[in-house]
């Protein structure tokens, strides 16, 4: 299955917070799609699915560019025209590939510290609308930024088959995600995805906060206990 998608992948040089946000017309789009780590990047393969694209980008991140990891992931993949791949590095260098074998409108736009992707759209506006937003938003923090590119893209279009599925991911160098929200089925994914990141902020990153780390094992959950002590 094509998954018609729109995505954009970006690296913070603010606080080092690599992220993901990610919409499409299919089921739990975030499942085998979304990849990052803080001291890598990040990644997002679509289209005709291979995961382990994903997989073996960013493991490649650790040591090379972003368009050397995609050149070197491509070479192994015997359906790469089928493929979409979007990725960045943590220098804030991006790349893309978007294969001739992806359902139009398909296409992809690079800047400094992103990259926007997607097939099977309304138009090149989806991008567009993403791009512009997470440039306008670059004052705010990466999550709040992701979220409205992908908001930005919706309203401009999106998947021209509809919606169904969408997620959010930050990495911010701990062996665990800071966020990793998907909303894997419903009617109006994005709208759902920013009202569980609403509750998110305020019920759950104070617990992803307080938690055990390299430099910290015991974590700090007395800040739950006493908040503002």
């Amino acid at each position: 299955m094509y998954a018609g998608t729109f995505t954009l992948v970006a690296h913070d040089p603010a606080t080092g917070t690599c992220g993901v946000a990610i919409s499409s017309r299919m089921p739990a789009i975030g499942a085998f799609t979304v990849f990052a780590h803080a001291r890598a990047g990040a990644v997002a393969t679509q289209a005709l699915i291979n995961p382990l694209l994903g997989t073996d980008a960013l493991e490649l991140l650790h040591s090379r560019p972003a368009d050397e990891a995609l050149d070197q992931v491509l070479a192994t993949d015997p359906d790469a025209d089928a493929r979409q791949v979007a990725l960045v590095d943590t220098e804030g260098r991006s790349a893309a590939h978007t294969g001739a074998q992806t359902h139009p409108w398909s296409g992809h736009r690079l800047g400094a510290g992103y990259a926007v992707a997607g097939n099977i759209l309304t138009g090149a506006d989806t991008l567009d609308a993403m791009a512009e937003r997470f440039e306008a938003t670059a004052a705010e923090p990466m999550d709040q930024r992701l979220l409205a590119a992908l908001e930005s893209g919706q309203e401009a279009g999106g998947d021209r088959r509809g919606r169904q599925s969408a997620a959010l991911y930050l990495h911010t160098g701990h062996p665990y995600p800071y966020l990793d929200l998907r909303v894997d089925e419903h009617p109006d994914p994005v709208a759902e995805l920013r009202r569980v990141h609403g509750v998110a902020h305020e019920e759950l990153l104070p617990f992803v906060e307080s938690l055990p780390t390299r430099a910290r094992p015991a974590g700090a959950f007395d800040r739950l206990l006493h908040p503002g002590g």
